[in-house]
């Protein structure tokens, strides 16, 4: 399969999943604890139990990556916000670093993972980065209904309003 996608533009959907994250941990810290663990009976239960999952995966990802797998998507302490506030954007940076250089030859490049059941897999890694990409909208979208739900107007998390707001910097910067 041809890589349809090039290295800056799988750097621009990383920078994307980062501003789409801050932007619904920044609404998070606005709740109270009921409300952000208020169990909607979903595989996560709550705001936070979803918040927790995509960092999980973002960070499961990445430590593929870098050779250092984990056992595990949490640890018991990933499921408080005041980590998740200090974690996330660490980890968040770190897929960017690790982003910045890359070229289309190496986003093209079959990586080899093994998943935590210890099962093998090779793909190309633009494969990857737009899997994780695509994760955390998916469970940014539940925290979005989990809000509405709870009478709360969610942040605008919609890959054109990044767009939107790349354009608005390009044309502040500009004038």
């Amino acid at each position: 399969m041809s890589m349809p996608v090039s290295a800056e533009t799988l750097r621009l959907h990383l920078d994307y999943t980062t501003w789409a994250s801050q932007r619904l941990l920044d609404q998070a810290a606005t709740l109270s604890r009921e409300e952000l663990t208020r169990d909607f009976k979903t595989a996560d239960s709550s705001v936070l139990g979803t918040l927790a999952h995509i960092f999980g995966a973002d960070r499961v990802w990445l430590q593929r990556l870098e050779g250092n797998p984990r056992n595990t998507i949490l640890d018991p302490e990933d499921r408080d916000l005041a980590r998740l506030q200090k974690a996330w954007p660490v980890v968040l940076q770190r897929w960017k670093e690790r982003a910045a250089s890359m070229t289309d030859e190496q986003a093209a490049a079959n990586v080899s993972f093994r998943d935590m059941k210890g099962n093998s897999y090779e793909m190309p890694l633009w494969q990857v980065l737009l899997h994780v990409v695509n994760h955390g909208t998916h469970h940014r979208g539940m925290v979005s209904g989990f809000l509405r739900s709870m009478g709360h107007t969610p942040p605008q998390l919609d890959l054109i309003a990044y767009y939107r707001t790349l354009a608005l910097a390009e044309r502040t910067a500009a004038s």
